[in-house]
């Protein structure tokens, strides 16, 4: 068992699916208000360089209720590689904590931070990827179809650090994954390579939105500016207007379809209201999942699975 969790690839297909399994139990057990307390007397460092609602809420509440304490360090707290080397503040944590997760902006802070601590990393996301959210992701999927099998996953909108995670996860699950961007903004090629052809998964990088769904068994999306991209937001929008999900969208699949967004979502720009607030919108299922795949993903690497 690998000692980190930056990359979804870090887990084997084995490793990835006994997570799942996991996340589904360990659910259970906070749905049943279950004592569960396998981090009594442990502590997790918060490091956020990138402020988030929903991972600090997920992680603090999952583990607490593990019987954890969790600490949270925002950008006011601790200047991840400006004021303090990364590798300094991996040894000092370690002496301190029993595991630390970071949401950070340069990827390559994540990794040296992972090289140099001697406990467990998770990696709450980078510019590069979002391990956490997929796996949060892949759960919701698995929970609402009962299984994984000919699953067509189509992401709409911009090749960014989400679907460089889904493409991980495209090399160890075998998924059709077709990621729907404007021209200029595909994916890392790189990860892209990394995904294709592996683990039996079909991977696309397309321009047409329209071909794309059809028959998917999912379709996703994201806001077009991410944190750190605001300036270009209006520039975006004008680009990717033709990338919106919307109820049209969601008939041209010919079949069936969820629908996901990892939230943040900005209603009537990259998806209208009505998608979010139908039937078939699963994204609060999605929301919730996060702190079970979490949590089991700590445990795993905690060897307390």
């Amino acid at each position: 068992m690998t000692k980190d969790f930056v990359h979804i690839t870090d887990f084997t297909t084995d490793e990835i699916l006994a997570t799942l399994d996991l996340a589904q139990e360990v659910k259970r057990r906070f749905h049943d208000r279950e004592t569960f307390r396998p981090f009594a007397g442990q502590s997790l460092a918060m490091i956020f360089a990138k402020p988030s609602a929903r991972t600090r809420v997920s992680f603090e509440t999952g583990f607490t209720w593990m019987g954890g304490h969790a600490l949270y360090l925002g950008p006011a707290d601790i200047g991840i590689g400006k004021r303090e080397a990364v590798k300094d503040i991996a040894r000092v944590f370690s002496r301190y904590n029993d595991l630390i997760m970071a949401r950070l902006f340069e990827h390559h802070h994540m990794g040296e931070l992972a090289e140099h601590a001697t406990i467990p990393v998770v990696n709450g996301l980078t510019d590069y990827n979002h391990p956490c959210q997929i796996m949060a992701d892949i759960l919701t999927v698995r929970e609402h179809r009962g299984h994984l099998d000919d699953l067509k996953i189509v992401y709409v909108g911009d090749g960014n650090n989400v679907v460089h995670s889904w493409l991980r996860l495209a090399a160890r699950l075998p998924i059709h994954f077709v990621c729907a961007c404007p021209e200029g903004f595909e994916p890392d090629p790189e990860t892209v390579a990394l995904a294709t052809g592996a683990a039996g998964s079909q991977v696309e990088v397309v321009h047409d939105l329209n071909s794309a769904v059809y028959e998917a068994d999912v379709i996703y999306t994201d806001v077009w500016a991410s944190m750190g991209q605001k300036k270009e937001a209006e520039e975006r929008a004008a680009i990717f207007k033709t990338f919106q999900v919307n109820e049209a969208v969601m008939e041209k699949t010919g079949k069936e379809t969820l629908f996901m967004h990892c939230l943040p979502a900005e209603r009537g720009r990259e998806v209208t209201d009505g998608v979010m607030e139908a039937p078939y919108s699963i994204v609060f299922d999605e929301a919730e999942n996060r702190m079970h795949a979490q949590n089991a993903i700590m445990l795993m690497l905690a060897g307390l699975n």
